[in-house]
């Protein structure tokens, strides 16, 4: 494995941002082990609490969620990163909650967004393990707005 770099961020009005995302085939791939690392490091580098790929310009279904207090999120929960290959959300719960999300995407920029409080998501962790659990609150929310970078949704201002 080679060090991870950062990589450039697509911004609003990219092409990719507007595609539905490919299914990852070999989640073992080296070159999507490296991505993984490398949208690890980018996400890291602009404070962000989640990226999808399609935001580093490659349009496959991964997307790290990585919740952690910083500048941009003070009051965000800490977790390990976490890869979601190929993730598929099977439930949304009705209680929704109204949160003004930010984007890495569409910077300097907070529109309100409500979001299911809860989540049911199936999806491939980047050893290949196949997961199903349930996610709530910030968490949730994160995989909500990175999920439908994957499905070519970006957030409107």
């Amino acid at each position: 494995m080679h060090e991870p770099h950062i990589l450039p961020i697509a911004k609003r009005g990219e092409p990719i941002l507007q595609q539905r995302a490919h299914t990852v085939s070999n989640v073992h791939d080296p070159a999507i082990q490296q991505l993984i690392d490398n949208m690890l490091a980018t996400m890291l580098a602009a404070n962000g609490v989640g990226i999808a790929a399609p935001q580093v310009f490659s349009p496959l279904r991964i997307i790290i969620v990585a919740s952690r207090p910083n500048q941009r999120y003070p009051d965000a929960p800490l977790m390990e990163p976490l890869a979601l290959v190929n993730p598929e959300i099977l439930w949304r719960s009705a209680e929704t909650s109204l949160y003004d999300e930010g984007c890495l995407s569409v910077p300097d920029t907070r529109v309100p967004m409500e979001r299911a409080e809860q989540l049911q998501v199936r999806y491939l962790t980047r050893d290949g393990q196949a997961v199903e659990t349930r996610y709530h609150g910030f968490i949730a929310r994160i995989i909500q707005h990175e999920y439908d970078h994957i499905e070519g949704i970006l957030i409107q201002p």
